[in-house]
């Protein structure tokens, strides 16, 4: 009993952390629970969850099966242990079986977001990106303040090469984290990919912003040059703006050399080209 109790103690560790230590839990398990699962206590359900992600983290799917057959001697119509057995199925590469159960879940409960998050999970990984894009926003309609969610639609909407929304999810994790400099940086990626010069010029201006707000972002830098360089080069922009452009350009790639002194400016000009969102 005392090897049992030292393993509960250390899964609980584990689990107050969120140590997800998958290798480690599969040995405590094997060693010390697999035969004493009647004396986990009230802490039964929990270990067996965390044993069964650690099994399907290192592919261990008999060990995953026993747990999810144990939680449902105790929870025989807990949704919770049904997107566990999705889970499972997912694993195997029964992806509509898995996807079937997690319909019926959403079915009986529509907010229930570890399930929606599985299924879009599931289309992205068989490369169905529309239908994940159509899951994903529709799961956005119910958790708007999810950061993650809007970080993983912008990339799907960039994997579609659909630039305008994709730049629109930015905004909104903007709008969640204002003082990041990386979205300012992303959200510049994106305008300068799409092309033209209005898009340029928004690009200049969240290349600044995240310059601003992190002077050593490098990425930014070398974006903010080739934006005013663009602006500096364009038919369509007044004079006083190409001035404006050239003189920006010239103190970013001080800043560039400043920080990569050994480089020199002709490699650095060539350099810059490897900064197209892809």
């Amino acid at each position: 009993m005392t090897n049992v109790n030292s393993s509960l103690d250390q899964l609980r560790v584990w689990r107050e952390n969120n140590d997800r230590k998958s290798r480690e839990i599969i040995e405590i398990w094997i060693r010390n629970l697999n035969s004493n699962v009647q004396k986990l206590g009230k802490e039964k359900p929990l270990v067996l969850e965390q044993v069964c992600i650690a099994a399907l983290d290192c592919n261990e799917l008999g060990i995953a099966q026993k747990c999810i057959q144990e939680l449902y001697k105790d929870f025989p119509k807990s949704l919770r242990v049904k997107k566990f057995e999705a889970m499972f199925l997912e694993a195997q590469e029964k992806y509509e079986e898995a996807i079937e159960i997690l319909d019926n879940i959403i079915k009986h409960d529509e907010t229930h977001s570890g399930a929606k998050k599985r299924k879009i999970a599931i289309l992205k990984a068989q490369g169905r990106n529309v239908e994940a894009i159509k899951e994903l926003a529709d799961y956005l309609k119910i958790f708007m303040a999810d950061v993650e969610a809007w970080q993983e639609l912008s990339e799907l909407y960039i994997t579609e090469q659909d630039f305008s929304k994709a730049a629109f999810c930015v905004e909104e994790l903007i709008l969640h984290n204002p003082h990041n400099h990386l979205l300012h940086q992303r959200y510049a990626d994106i305008k300068y990919t799409q092309g033209g010069l209005e898009n340029i010029e928004i690009a200049r201006s969240y290349y600044c912003q995240a310059v601003k707000l992190n002077p050593n972002n490098m990425r930014a830098l070398y974006g903010l040059y080739l934006a005013t360089t663009a602006i500096a080069t364009s038919q369509k922009c007044s004079s006083q703006k190409k001035k404006e452009a050239l003189k920006l350009s010239e103190w970013v790639l001080d800043e560039i050399q400043s920080q990569y002194k050994d480089v020199e400016v002709s490699d650095m000009e060539e350099r810059l080209g490897a900064l197209q969102l892809n």
